[in-house]
């Protein structure tokens, strides 16, 4: 192994530690603006007047939203909603939530194969990897949306495969890279490029549809992220160890802090956590009161999931929700769906490093930080939901709800979304693949859900269902998470060494007994 020479100069004067941060913030960045910019860009592909129109005749019963729901429609302030030209797609909205849905099918299945190449091989290519695949999917989407949905469909899927192993890869490369002390706010830096990208992606996606098409959204956004795939290539390396462009102060730091097991690739990490968490309660690895990873494991799980419908529906369907119930134009759907994003960035940001300094401080433990952390990302938004139900046509308060809303769901990246690295740093990326697989469930079901009941019932009566599906999943969160979560590290995370575990911990009668088992 190659050790960077001690006279670096980029290395003194930016930490390498941080390079890759800021690069993985804007690598997750280009991942979720990418994905979120079809939800935009769709407002303006499709022909509203006609899906409107075939809608309201597979309903011969109802001839507006107003009966359908029983209550008044709401009516656009600007006057410019009427005269918003329609695109040259007629999805119906069945139609629609399968094709936004259909990313998740691929984030779905590669997420686990993707943590273990990260972990065994190099999370570094991995990475790579994903942000090149959605680039080059993003570039062909105007074709294939020409061609057919179904080409537009199967985009997604390569993109979602992409998308899929962002997270184990970030999160190997997090347990290599974060000193303990520096793990909230390196974890928040760099998932919080999510909602960056969002901001980003939904305002760029909105004024490119508005002033030169829908075509350009794919090709500038897709254009423009090359540049960070050469970045990532001659910036970042998979651990201190193999980076050039790093002091050997910082180097020595983080190798130190973390035990100096920051370049740990065991091919036994899977084997063992699957069997720790799916096998026996009482496994070899697993002795008395020591044997208890499923509460702290299954509390990030259900976690996870919960939290992942909230942020996917308010990911993908609030601009359809500010299109279709409040009226918003094209620039002002744009505008007021992506400017909380941008908020969700700058809260991430506060309370992580707040909520580092407390710990540092000694006034809360790791435990006590995760659900705070997490407790903001779900009971706020549960309660501006319900708030929402009830304000109607209201816009103002409608914006202000979902602002705040979305604001605070930045409180997971410092939550459980930085709980994996806690418990059980060595199987950081693999544990963080299981959890995020079960929560891509959410984001293939939350479009084909909303698309159901939305058809031809654009109201609001219709999305109120939709938000108390959605309060009821936060409230498990919260129980669930409050109850059982911890940031302590579980006794199995270190590797199995049976011969020194038999030597001193085991009777030789008892050792031989259980050889012959």
């Amino acid at each position: 192994m190659d050790v960077p020479p001690k006279g670096n100069v980029l290395g003194r004067v930016v930490p390498a530690r941080y390079i890759l941060a800021v690069l993985g913030s804007i690598g997750m960045a280009i991942i979720y603006g990418l994905k979120v910019n079809l939800s935009v860009a769709m407002v303006g592909m499709l022909n509203h007047t006609s899906i409107r129109l075939s809608a309201q005749e597979d309903l011969p019963d109802h001839n507006n939203n107003t009966l359908v729901s029983g209550e008044p429609e709401c009516v656009s302030t600007s006057g410019h909603n009427s005269t918003e030209a329609d695109g040259p797609f007629e999805w119906s909205s069945e139609i629609q939530g399968f094709v936004l849905s259909c990313y998740f099918w691929g984030y779905f299945v590669s997420q686990i194969p993707g943590a273990r190449v990260a972990e065994l091989f190099s999370a570094k290519w991995v990475m790579f990897f994903s942000v090149t695949i959605n680039v080059v999917c993003t570039l062909l989407t105007p074709v294939m949306a020409e061609a057919h949905y179904v080409a537009v469909m199967l985009m997604r899927v390569g993109e979602g495969v992409g998308g899929g192993v962002t997270f184990p890869a970030m999160h190997v490369l997090l347990s290599k890279w974060a000193p303990p002390a520096e793990r909230s706010v390196m974890a928040a830096l760099v998932y919080a490029g999510t909602s960056l990208g969002t901001v980003i992606s939904m305002l760029m996606a909105g004024v490119l549809t508005a002033t030169l098409g829908w075509e350009s959204v794919f090709y500038v956004m897709g254009g423009l992220s090359c540049v960070w795939c050469v970045a990532w290539v001659l910036l970042v390396q998979d651990s201190p160890q193999q980076q050039p462009l790093i002091s050997a102060e910082e180097r020595e730091m983080i190798v130190s802090s973390l035990g100096g097991h920051a370049d740990d690739h065991s091919p036994h990490k899977a084997v063992t956590v699957l069997f720790v968490y799916f096998g026996p309660s009482r496994s070899w690895r697993c002795r008395g009161a020591r044997c208890s990873p499923r509460p702290a494991f299954l509390a990030i799980l259900v976690a996870h999931a919960c939290s992942n419908w909230g942020w996917y529906m308010l990911l993908i369907e609030l601009p359809f929700y500010m299109k279709q119930v409040l009226k918003f134009n094209m620039t002002e759907n744009a505008v007021t769906t992506s400017l909380p994003f941008l908020s969700l960035w700058f809260f991430s940001i506060a309370l992580s490093r707040t909520l580092d300094w407390m710990r540092g401080k000694g006034y809360i433990t790791t435990t006590t930080a995760r659900k705070i952390g997490t407790f903001f990302a779900s009971a706020v938004p549960a309660v501006c939901l319900l708030s929402l139900c009830y304000v109607g046509c209201a816009r103002g308060a409608a914006v202000a709800l979902m602002a705040v809303g979305v604001t605070s769901i930045g409180g997971m990246f410092c939550g459980f979304l930085s709980n994996h690295i806690d418990i059980a740093p060595n199987f950081a990326g693999t544990l963080m693949a299981l959890t995020n697989t079960v929560a891509t469930i959410p984001g293939m079901v939350v479009p084909i859900f909303v698309g159901v009941l939305t058809h031809g019932n654009q109201t609001i009566s219709a999305w109120r269902v939709i938000f108390f599906v959605t309060i009821g999943l936060y409230i498990i969160e919260i129980v669930v998470y409050t109850m059982f979560g911890s940031g302590e590290q579980q006794p199995w995370n270190e590797p199995p060494r049976p011969e020194r575990d038999s030597a001193e911990k085991k009777p030789l009668n008892e050792r031989t007994e259980k050889t012959h088992v």
